[in-house]
């Protein structure tokens, strides 16, 4: 009599020795004496048992979030808070973050004087000159055109240059450059007038004849 019994495969009929786990003709499962399952069935026991476990492991964690107490201590009250645990400054506003050493105020720039402009020179001469010579009297014929200019002292002043007839029917003058320190004097007509120019209150005179 053998020692190890058989026991006979629910699939196939057939015996095997019950030390096997598996049936050795059809690979049929044992469970119990002449009992099989099949693979498929096993997975999704397993499958169950998975997702059962991971259930309880959810509800037992959002139990213990929600039921957990909250330590005061942990979260303090801002309102709570005092502002000289801060070191913030005191309301006087000189001292320094760090409570010893005073805040010194910025001294305020000092403004640069506006520079005032130099005074214009007052005119102290005006001649009038021709050929860049001084004249106070020349002569002219009728159609006729003199060019003339004006010397001024001292150089470099910055006035208005004025140049006039006392009788057009006689002669004309007009400047001939922007700056006025040049002039043309045509003849008109017959006689005897004075050309005068003036700058800066200043003024010179010269007799034009015209024969």
């Amino acid at each position: 009599m053998s020692i190890v019994s058989e026991i006979k495969c629910a699939r196939c009929d057939r015996k095997y020795s019950g030390v096997r786990s598996r049936c050795p003709y059809c690979g049929a499962r044992r469970i119990g004496r002449g009992k099989y399952s099949e693979d498929s069935d096993n997975s999704k026991g397993k499958m169950l048992i998975s997702v059962l476990i991971m259930s309880v492991l959810v509800v037992a964690a959002g139990v213990l979030l929600f039921t957990t107490p909250v330590d005061a201590d942990e979260y303090p009250d801002d309102s709570a808070s005092d502002s000289s645990s801060l070191n913030l400054p005191s309301d006087d506003g000189n001292t320094s973050l760090d409570g010893v050493n005073p805040i010194q105020p910025s001294p305020e720039p000092t403004p640069e004087p506006t520079p005032e402009p130099s005074p214009q020179p007052a005119v102290e001469s005006v001649t009038i000159t021709y050929a860049n010579r001084p004249t106070n009297d020349f002569s002219a014929s009728p159609g006729e055109r003199v060019d003339l200019r004006v010397r001024i002292e001292p150089v470099g002043i910055d006035e208005e240059i004025h140049w006039m007839s006392s009788d057009q029917s006689i002669f004309e003058v007009v400047a001939t450059n922007a700056e006025g320190t040049s002039a043309r004097v045509t003849g008109i007509g017959r006689g005897r007038a004075t050309l005068s120019v003036s700058v800066g209150g200043v003024e010179a005179e010269c007799i034009v004849r015209v024969r």
